[in-house]
């Protein structure tokens, strides 16, 4: 079987990127796997501009992965819109007076940073569930980010650049639904891109991660296997142990199972356990049996679907209720006579 098409997420400040890409051995080893690079766009200085061209002189594709300042949220959301608009634009400018070519560009889909590291202080708990609870009751505000984005999407692709976005894959028990509950809650948006890329990282979902990755990996454009380690700070909100080697590698094979590209996160993780040039040999024909948990799975799924359709239609849960008294009001009436 052919090794999938592999890109590697490098989410690193200018000065680290810098030492990572310094590596002229690495770079041949990309070249050698024929992969991608989704890089994190964190600044727009010319020290990363510097690394693109060099990978654009060594013909490695580069994808231009956006990304906000902290402050304002970090990846793309509900309420940043006009922030990501001014990002592309910034980028626009940045990318001309450099010279510098995209193989695309990357619309990362997650929470505002800030809710995370909110979450971190237990005392914040309630304000989180009064912000939570204020942003459910907004339609509007879901409503014209869905727009907006969509308008971004299409300027982008008409600068040139296919788009992809990165998407937590909770969003499709969302669309099974027909619901906005997470649009409005956690910021997700859903927007139709060229490729979707849904971050399916078992490390974070041990000891049923492989399952999840399998359940979910047929109704993604790509896999995004991980994390290997690396990537944002959230120390104290997201601290997981790395993929293993073993791990890596079962879950690359179940992403050849499924006949699916992969997203890699992160390069750097990759480098720093020595997982990169075993790649270069790697056996992608060796059988992977499906994992166990797949039942678990699926059930969890359908659970989510069913609630994420309730909450969209408070009304029947009100109804049922409703319902529920009227039959125990009758049914008390009758014990009287």
């Amino acid at each position: 079987m052919p090794q999938p098409k592999l890109t590697f997420f490098t989410e690193l400040d200018s000065e680290g990127l810098t030492a990572l890409f310094s590596d002229s051995a690495m770079i041949k080893t990309l070249n050698s796997l024929d992969a991608a690079i989704s890089l994190g766009i964190l600044d727009l200085s010319d020290a990363r501009a510097k690394v693109v061209k060099k990978l654009n002189k060594a013909g490695i594709p580069v994808i231009a992965w956006l990304l906000l300042p902290k402050d304002e949220g970090y990846w793309f959301n509900t309420g940043n819109y006009p922030q990501a608009a001014a990002r592309y634009e910034h980028f626009l400018e940045w990318t001309g007076a450099h010279k510098l070519e995209w193989a695309g560009v990357g619309l990362d889909i997650e929470p505002n940073i800030n809710d995370f590291i909110q979450l971190r202080d237990k005392r914040q708990a309630h304000k989180v569930a009064a912000t939570l609870f204020h942003r459910l009751r907004d339609r509007q505000q879901a409503k014209k980010a869905h727009l907006a984005y969509q308008s971004l999407v299409d300027r982008i692709r008409k600068d040139g650049y296919p788009v992809e976005s990165y998407l937590i894959p909770l969003i499709l028990e969302e669309r099974r639904a027909q619901a906005s509950v997470l649009e409005r809650t956690a910021g997700l948006v859903d927007i139709q891109t060229d490729r979707e890329v849904f971050m399916l990282y078992s490390s974070f979902l041990r000891p049923n991660g492989d399952a999840v990755l399998w359940s979910y990996a047929p109704e993604s454009d790509s896999v995004g296997v991980g994390n290997t380690g690396g990537g944002v700070d959230l120390e104290g909100v997201i601290d997981i142990p790395p993929l293993t080697w073993d791990e890596f590698s079962r879950d690359l094979r179940l992403c050849v199972a499924r006949q699916k590209p992969v997203h890699i996160f992160c390069l750097e993780g990759c480098v720093a356990q020595g997982f990169l040039p075993r790649l270069v040999d790697f056996d992608w024909d060796e059988p992977i049996t499906p994992p166990g948990g797949t039942t678990k799975v699926r059930a969890v799924r359908t659970a989510m679907t069913t609630g994420l359709w309730l909450l969209e239609r408070s009304w029947v849960i009100l109804l049922s209720l409703a319902t529920l008294i009227g039959l125990g009001f009758l049914f008390h009436q009758n014990q009287k006579k």
